[in-house]
C-alpha cells in the first residue's frame, strides 16, 4: 500500500509540475487536469497527440524530433545521390560499424548526465585492445579470461578518474583529459616496439563484427521479440498504473506504438536478410541498450543519477551518496570505453598504436549529444546513442559512396553537431521562460 501511495503521489506531481504559479489556482487546476499525455490521449483520441505535440514545442520539449528528422532527410538526401545507400549491404555495413563508437557514447551518456564529461574513453578504449591482443597473443592466456580482464581493467580505469573527481574534488575535464593522455601512453608501451598485434580472425574478439545470424528466422525473430516485448512491458505498466489509480496509456496508445515498432523492426529484418544476415554485433548492442535503458529508467540508481545531474545538492540532502554514485558512473564509463575498444580491435583485426586516437573521442561524444542527451545533465537515455551513432555513421557512409574527402567530412559532422548543441540551448531557454526546466 505505500508502494501505491508513493507512486500516485510522484505521478500527481509530475502531472502538476508543469502547472502556472498558484497565484492564478484556476489556472493551475486547468493545467493539472490536462498535461499527463496519458489523460490527455485518453479523453481526446488522436487530437491528444495533436495538443500534447503543440505543449511540447511550445515548452520547448522537442525529444528525438530533431535527430528523427534529420535520419530521414540524411537518407532521402544520400539515396537521391546514390542508389545504392539504402541497400542491403550499406545498411548492414552501417549497423556493424556504428556499434563500436555506440557502446561507447553509451558510457558517456551516464557521465552527460552528471552533467560532466570524459575525455579519456578513446585511450581507455585502445588500452582495452592493447590488452586482449598482448595476453591472447602474446601471452597465450585464454581470450575469454583476456576479454575480461581487458573489461576489469576499462571498469578500474574509469573508477580511477570518478576517485579524483568526486573523493578529491579535480575537475572531471582536468582529470580525464590527463588520463587520456595517460593511457595513451600506457597502451603504447603494452604494445612495444612493433606497434601491432594482429588478432586471429576466428577468434571470440575477431567474431564480434564478422559474424552474422545468416537463418532468416533470427533477424524476424528478434524483431518479433523486440514487438512483443514492447507490448507486454506497456501493457503491464499500464495495468500497474491502473491500479495505483494513476494515469496510463489507453491500450489503442499501445497499440499504435507497437505497430510502429513492428513496421520498422520487421523492415530492418528484411534488409538484413537480404545481405548476409543479422550481425552479432548489432543485437549485443541492442541487448546493452535495454539493459541500460532499463537500469537509469526503472531502478533507484539510475534515479540518483539524474537526481545528481538535476541539483548535486539537493541529492545530498536527500541522502544520496553523491561520492559513490560520481565514481559507479565513471566506472560505468570506462566499462563501455573497453567493450568498444573491442568492437574496434574486432574491426580492425588488431590493436595498433592508431586505436582509439584520431575523431573517436569526438564522434562518441558527439553521438550521445546529437542523440538527444544534454550537455548540462539530467536529460537523456541510452537509446540516444543509437540514434546519434547513426546519424553520424550514415553521413560518414553517404559521403564515402560520393568519393567525398575526409575533411568534408569533418565538416558536415562538426555543422551537425554544433546545430545539435544549439537546439539544446535553445531548448533549455525555451523551457525555462515556459516554467519547464
Amino acid at each position: 500500500m505505500t508502494t501505491d501511495k508513493s507512486a500516485t503521489s510522484l505521478d500527481k506531481a509530475d502531472a502538476t509540475a508543469d502547472a502556472p504559479p498558484v497565484g492564478n489556482p484556476d489556472a493551475a487546476e486547468g493545467a493539472a487536469t490536462v498535461l499527463d499525455p496519458r489523460l490527455l490521449i485518453r479523453e481526446q483520441g488522436l487530437g491528444g497527440y495533436v495538443t500534447e505535440f503543440k505543449r511540447k514545442i511550445s515548452g520547448g520539449d522537442l525529444g528525438s524530433i530533431p535527430v528523427i528528422v534529420g535520419l530521414a532527410i540524411i537518407a532521402i538526401v544520400f539515396q537521391s545521390m546514390n542508389s545504392e545507400f539504402l541497400s542491403a549491404k550499406n545498411i548492414s555495413d552501417i549497423a556493424t560499424t556504428m556499434v563500436a563508437t555506440g557502446m561507447m557514447a553509451v558510457g558517456i551518456i551516464f557521465v552527460l548526465l552528471l552533467g560532466e564529461i570524459d575525455l579519456s574513453v578513446g585511450s581507455v578504449s585502445g588500452v582495452s585492445g592493447a590488452l586482449v591482443a598482448v595476453l591472447s597473443v602474446t601471452q597465450g592466456m585464454n581470450e575469454w579470461l583476456a576479454i575480461l580482464v581487458a573489461i576489469v581493467s576499462g571498469a578500474v580505469m574509469g573508477a580511477i578518474h570518478g576517485f579524483f573527481f568526486a573523493r578529491v574534488g579535480a575537475p572531471a575535464f582536468a582529470v580525464t583529459l590527463a588520463g587520456l593522455l595517460f593511457w595513451l601512453g600506457f597502451m603504447l608501451q603494452l604494445l612495444g616496439d612493433s606497434g601491432t598485434i594482429n588478432l586471429d580472425g576466428d577468434g571470440v574478439v575477431g567474431k564480434l563484427t564478422t559474424y552474422y545470424f545468416t537463418d532468416v528466422a533470427a533477424a524476424y525473430g528478434l524483431a518479433a521479440i523486440a514487438v512483443v516485448g514492447y507490448f507486454a512491458a506497456a501493457f503491464l505498466d499500464t495495468r500497474r498504473r491502473e491500479a495505483a489509480g494513476i494515469p496510463a496509456r489507453p491500450l489503442a496508445d499501445i497499440l499504435v506504438r507497437t505497430a510502429v515498432i513492428a513496421v520498422f523492426g520487421f523492415a530492418a529484418a528484411y534488409m538484413f536478410n537480404q545481405y548476409r544476415g543479422l550481425p552479432l554485433a548489432l543485437v549485443l548492442f541492442l541487448i546493452v541498450l535495454v539493459g541500460t535503458d532499463f537500469l537509469l529508467r526503472r531502478t533507484a540508481y539510475g534515479r540518483k543519477i539524474f537526481a545528481l545531474g538535476g541539483s548535486v545538492e539537493a541529492s545530498r540532502r536527500a541522502g544520496i551518496n553523491v561520492t559513490a554514485i560520481r565514481i559507479s558512473v565513471f566506472s560505468i564509463a570506462g566499462t563501455f570505453a573497453a567493450i568498444g575498444g573491442l568492437f574496434w580491435a574486432s574491426k580492425i583485426a588488431a590493436a595498433n598504436q592508431g586505436s582509439g586516437t584520431g575523431d573517436l573521442l569526438m564522434n562518441v561524444i558527439a553521438a550521445a549529444v546529437i542523440g538527444g542527451t544534454s550537455l548540462f545533465g539530467g536529460r537523456g537515455r541510452t537509446w540516444n546513442a543509437l540514434l546519434g551513432v547513426m546519424v553520424i555513421v550514415s553521413i560518414q557512409y553517404g559521403l564515402s559512396l560520393e568519393g567525398i574527402a575526409t575533411p568534408i567530412q569533418y565538416m558536415v559532422t562538426g555543422a551537425v553537431l554544433l546545430a545539435t548543441v544549439v537546439i539544446d540551448s535553445v531548448t533549455r531557454k525555451t523551457q525555462k521562460t515556459a516554467g519547464r526546466a
